[in-house]
């Protein structure tokens, strides 16, 4: 539970933009204008992945002041994609409004990973 704490201290724009995503995938959104952008739904996906990947990338390097392992580096990578196939899985299963979306998935996926080659750029520059 200690090391839990621990990470959530060192890392606190991931948690928030965890909970956010979180948030923000089980509820209704309103209809707005942006709505009738054509993919607007995937250019948002692509930007919270990529901002949260990002983040964590960030956070991380903050805490550890070394480039992360090839371990590390996937882990950092996976463990966001993993929690976009739960988040898509609870739309399908656990809300009536919502549906899971095998290309949200995708395009959280490639968020993620635009996040992570800009993180590791960030992590590996000579400080």
């Amino acid at each position: 539970m200690r090391k839990l704490t621990k990470w959530i201290k060192s890392h606190p724009l991931t948690v928030a933009l965890v909970i956010a995503i979180w948030y923000l995938s089980l509820f209704t959104p309103p209809e707005t204008p942006l709505s009738r952008i054509r993919f607007i739904d995937k250019w948002t996906h692509l930007a919270m992945y990529g901002s949260l990947v990002l983040a964590l990338w960030i956070e991380d390097w903050r805490t550890r002041r070394e480039a992360p392992s090839w371990r590390r580096t996937a882990c950092l990578y996976l463990a966001p994609v993993a929690m976009s196939g739960l988040i898509e899985l609870a739309q399908a299963y656990c809300t009536t409004d919502r549906s899971g979306d095998w290309l949200d998935l995708a395009a959280n996926a490639v968020g993620a990973l635009l996040g992570a080659a800009a993180g590791c750029l960030i992590a590996r520059r000579p400080h």
